[in-house]
């Protein structure tokens, strides 16, 4: 694959507003690993090769098991994730599919059983987040690999 163009440079003014997106999203208070699960799923089912392979690496770096890695893809199967991370999961799916689920009552009252309004908020604030990096990263084929865990890059 190769890249069709680096939208950071092609734009700096907006890479710095996915900058500051995605490092308010860092520092929202919600847990690390919580919302490196749900980037990795919502780019799990967008297709980004680039963010997958940047998640994936983030949650090696912070000791997540290699089980729940594999199995996040089908993580309703799975006894391995948590209430919160199921409700987080299932809304990350939700609203990354906002056009064919239009986010169902039943995700958002588990959800709400799990997170204050605050907390929900600002998970889908990292949800909106990744969505857009998706887009970016797989309309100007970013090439993935190059990603090192600790080293974030501003448009995820």
């Amino acid at each position: 694959m190769k890249a069709r163009l680096d939208f950071r440079k092609a734009s700096p003014q907006g890479e710095n507003a996915m900058k500051a997106l995605h490092m308010f999203v860092r520092d929202c208070g919600l847990d690390h690993s919580l919302l490196e699960l749900v980037k990795l799923r919502a780019s799990q089912i967008n297709g980004c090769a680039h963010c997958i392979d940047m998640h994936t690496k983030e949650l090696r770096a912070d000791a997540e098991s290699e089980q729940r890695l594999y199995l996040l893809s089908a993580w309703r199967e799975s006894p391995f994730y948590s209430d919160r991370e199921r409700a987080a999961l299932a809304w990350a799916e939700a609203v990354t599919l906002v056009a064919e689920s239009l986010v169902p009552d039943d995700v958002y009252d588990e959800a709400r059983k799990q997170f204050s309004e605050a907390e929900l908020v600002n998970l889908t604030l990292a949800l909106v987040a990744i969505n857009g990096a998706n887009r970016l990263n797989i309309a100007f084929r970013t090439v993935p690999g190059s990603h090192q865990a600790g080293r974030r890059q501003a448009a995820e």
